[in-house]
């Protein structure tokens, strides 16, 4: 029972650090992985054995290692099952001759060089009882990996799935893939006979069973797919007949001599790939491996991985030689092999660094080698550290050589693609253009009739951009998976399409033209496009329960803070009119876009009328508007201007004289006070209590620039800028 009782605080204790290390990875834009195998290293000798070692020892006791070998064999088993579930042959459709090509080379060449460094390594680090050629093949393996789901998910969260690199990136993964296993499958068999003429019967027994699951096995997993869809769901029964089959196969693997995890990658290779059977399959599985049983496998990596081997400079230099081989065989091979195959240069270096990653693979392939004792635990530790360089690396240099820019130049030609290129060809023009963060499309009707009635006008065009950014959550789900991502997108561009539908007057759905894709991080991702994009403005919406504690948070409060253009945050009360506006104005230049934007209603509108208050306090005097709002005011043609009243009172609750003013009027438009350039966390303390009782629906208004121009162009008549108030 005391093993029992340690085995599951060390559980606890590793789902809890990982889950924090991976989140804090993800935060700087990193793969969640490497702050989960970085959390694995923290728990074993190379930190905590390191600063606390009696409780490390009590903690991780070795009478416990064993199970959480056990553990981590069995998670790897189910997540090698769902890596091979989830390779789809249309990642083998896009330009297969180059890719076959370009992947081949990116093996070689890694190959080939570890081989070379293993002359070097053998006789300094290696295992005498181990062979030379055992040793160099291991080596060679290790470096030419390419960690298939941290590329997947890295082109997904880029949105590259639907570009020419992408698609070219997938299909060379893909050819990797299958490649590098079976490299690393011949170097496990040489491993355990001794030799490479040993190995021969182990070889091909391993091409008996290959060939006997891609024809009677897939035949009966057929089988099994025709039962799921005359049933139309994974029924406990089915699933536990897949499971089954997943332990047979790995165990038949591991008798024949290879080792568990290729039976269980090859089980799910042969799976048939009817889409909602690999998605239902893969969602009832991968929660409980990718949270509990993964992690295990990190930590039980962990308390291997010492760090504190690398005690001299020469072992450190023998490191960075490790790294840099790793690195210049995969993105050389890669690069050499691709612009020979007529890539351009730009396309070929960004697949040359997608190509180097590593990740959770490289960490798979590392464990089975110090089991077989190819490797030294000195070795082991170098090659960690080189897997997660290589992995960390990737999207920081992705972004250098490929920036977001240059995407949507890429695109493949598909209904999305030209949707996205008439989206580019109007931002470009002189259109008026609004960009519109929805979160939920069933609930952003009022949302986009406001963004419409603030686009479109007579003298100007206007475009409205629904922004719907898909959040993934995990690195490994197989929601990040491409093709599931582009289920997802046509999944929600067709809700978007069912609520641009539903807008009136039915002439102004022509002016909206939705964007859909993937993101790791809404506010980041949302800041990123307008920066790239340069809308004249971003309108979000928020509801009411959002401000219930009077501070500033969550999406909207990261797109208030980063955002490099003037937001507007929407408070819908739910009414549908929009005739009479309020400005509470306090001159500030948030404030002055307030009433800038409620000149455009007003402008747009015919029947609209506007109502400009200033409260004034025992302590404060009247702030009059700047001479430039004055002069704008002034030429207003009369037909606008006549619909203007400016009322002053007094009062010594500005903010209850604001909300009874807000009674009588379908939207009260307010900027953020001046606290907003000083305290982010809240919107100012005027603002904040105005955002819970104003009895209309409310427009939140934050400048971030005085040039942009909101008003001038849709009245030629007058020469004058904007206003430059300062607040």
């Amino acid at each position: 029972m005391h093993t029992v009782i340690l085995v599951l605080s060390e559980v606890l204790i590793v789902i809890g650090l990982s889950r924090l290390i991976g989140l804090a990875f993800k935060s700087i834009n990193q793969p969640l992985v490497i702050g989960e195998i970085v959390a694995g290293i923290m728990l074993g000798p190379s930190l905590f054995g390191l600063i606390a070692p009696h409780i490390a020892t009590s903690l991780f006791p070795a009478e416990t290692i064993p199970f959480l070998n056990v553990l981590s064999q069995v998670g790897l088993i189910f997540f090698m099952f769902l890596i091979g579930l989830e390779l789809n042959p249309k990642y083998l459709s896009g330009q297969l001759e180059v890719a076959v090509l370009t992947s081949h080379v990116s093996i070689l060449v890694p190959f080939s060089l570890g081989t070379l460094l293993a002359l070097l390594l053998y006789p300094l680090v290696s295992n005498a009882s181990v062979s030379f050629t055992a040793f160099a093949l291991f080596l060679g393996a290790a470096m030419s990996i390419t960690a298939f789901p941290v590329l997947a998910r890295i082109i997904t969260e880029n949105n590259l799935q639907g570009t020419r690199l992408g698609t070219l990136a997938l299909t060379c993964a893909a050819v990797d893939d299958v490649t590098a296993w079976c490299v690393l499958a011949v170097a496990i068999a040489v491993a355990r006979t001794g030799n490479f003429a040993s190995a021969i019967p182990t070889i091909f027994e391993s091409i008996i069973y290959i060939t006997f699951m891609l024809t009677v096995g897939r035949w009966f997993l057929q089988r099994l797919a025709t039962y799921y869809r005359r049933t139309g769901r994974l029924s406990q029964l089915l699933l536990a007949v897949i499971y089954v089959a997943v332990v047979a196969s790995a165990l038949i693997t591991e008798l024949i001599g290879i080792h568990l995890i290729f039976g269980a990658f090859l089980l799910g290779a042969a799976m048939p790939k009817n889409a909602d059977l690999v998605r239902e399959l893969a969602v009832k599985t991968e929660d409980f491996v990718l949270i509990f049983l993964l992690p295990i496998f990190f930590a039980y990596s962990g308390l291997r991985t010492q760090i504190g081997l690398l005690n001299r400079p020469e072992l450190w230099l023998l490191c960075g030689l490790v790294l840099l081989v790793a690195i210049a065989g995969k993105y050389i091979g890669t690069y050499v092999a691709a612009r020979v195959s007529g890539i351009e240069n730009r396309e070929a270096s960004a697949l040359g660094w997608l190509m180097n990653t590593r990740g959770l693979t490289e960490l798979i392939v590392l464990n089975i080698g110090l089991e077989l004792g190819v490797i030294s635990p000195l070795v082991f530790t170098m090659l960690v550290i080189m897997a997660l360089v290589t992995t960390f690396m990737t999207s920081p240099l992705l972004e250098w050589t490929y920036p977001k820019h240059l995407i949507k130049l890429d695109v493949v030609e598909t209904p999305e693609a030209e949707s996205e290129a008439e989206i580019t060809t109007v931002s470009e023009s002189s259109a008026y253009r609004i960009l519109v963060p929805v979160a939920n499309p069933s609930t952003q009707k009022g949302l986009l009739q406001l963004a419409l009635a603030l686009a479109i006008n007579k003298r100007q065009p206007g475009l409205v951009n629904p922004l719907s950014l898909i959040e993934l959550e995990e690195d490994y789900a197989f929601e990040s998976t491409p093709v599931e991502a582009d289920r997802l997108i046509l999944q929600r561009r067709q809700q978007l399409e069912e609520l641009i539908n539903t807008l009136e007057p039915a002439t102004t759905r022509s002016h909206v033209q939705p964007i859909v894709r993937i993101s790791s991080n809404v506010a980041r991702e949302t800041a990123q496009i307008a920066k790239l994009e340069q809308p004249n403005l971003i309108l979000v919406g928020w509801h009411r329960p959002a401000f219930s504690n009077n501070r500033l948070g969550g999406r909207v409060g990261q797109i208030l803070s980063t955002a490099p253009v003037d937001v507007a945050v929407f408070v819908d009360r739910g009414g549908e009119r929009l005739e009479s506006l309020l400005v509470p104005y306090s001159a500030n230049i948030h404030d002055d876009l307030a009433l800038i934007l409620a000149l455009r209603l007003l402008i747009n509108r015919d029947t609209c009328t506007l109502q400009i208050l200033q409260v004034v306090t025992e302590n404060n005097s009247l702030e009059e508007l700047s001479y430039e709002l004055q002069k704008m005011m002034e030429q207003l043609p009369s037909n606008v201007s006549d619909r203007v009243e400016i009322k002053t009172i007094e009062s010594t609750e500005p903010i209850q004289a604001v909300v009874t003013a807000s009674q009588a009027v379908d939207l009260t438009i307010a900027g953020t006070s001046r606290a907003w350039g000083i305290e982010r966390q809240t919107l100012g303390r005027y603002t904040d209590a105005l955002a819970i009782q104003c009895r209309s629906s409310l427009l939140i208004t934050r400048r971030y620039s005085q040039v942009t121009s909101h008003i001038t162009s849709v009245l030629p008549e007058v020469g004058n800028q904007e206003p430059t108030v300062k607040s």
